[in-house]
């Protein structure tokens, strides 16, 4: 076997030109994440604020509303109230005799 082969395999010991470009590029991709984490974190934490001031704003125009409303309200005439309609009889659940005075027969009920 060659020597690529062997290094290929994990079988020798990487001479020391590439142990140290593969620490470089190791030390770069690390830094790189570690960028990123920063950046995704400050753009995180900008949306948090960004809501949290949002909601402030909205609290406010909203008490302001109801503020408004209820000072509306205690200003207005007093409502003027209808008077009830009456009541409907309640219908009866009994059953109409014929005019000729005999009850019609049921079917199916036995007495």
């Amino acid at each position: 076997m060659t020597s690529k082969r062997l290094r290929r395999y994990g079988l020798s010991k990487p001479t020391k030109d590439e142990a140290q470009a593969r620490a470089e590029a190791s030390f770069r991709r690390k830094e790189a994440q570690a960028r990123e984490g920063k950046q995704a974190m400050a753009e995180y934490e900008a949306a948090g604020r960004a809501m949290r001031e949002k909601t402030a704003r909205l609290r406010e125009l909203r008490l302001a509303k109801e503020a408004a409303e209820a000072e509306a309200a205690k200003n207005a005439p007093p409502a003027v109230k209808l008077a009830p309609k009456p009541k409907a009889a309640p219908k009866s659940t009994a059953k109409a005799i014929p005019a000729s005075g005999v009850k019609p027969a049921v079917k199916g009920k036995r007495k």
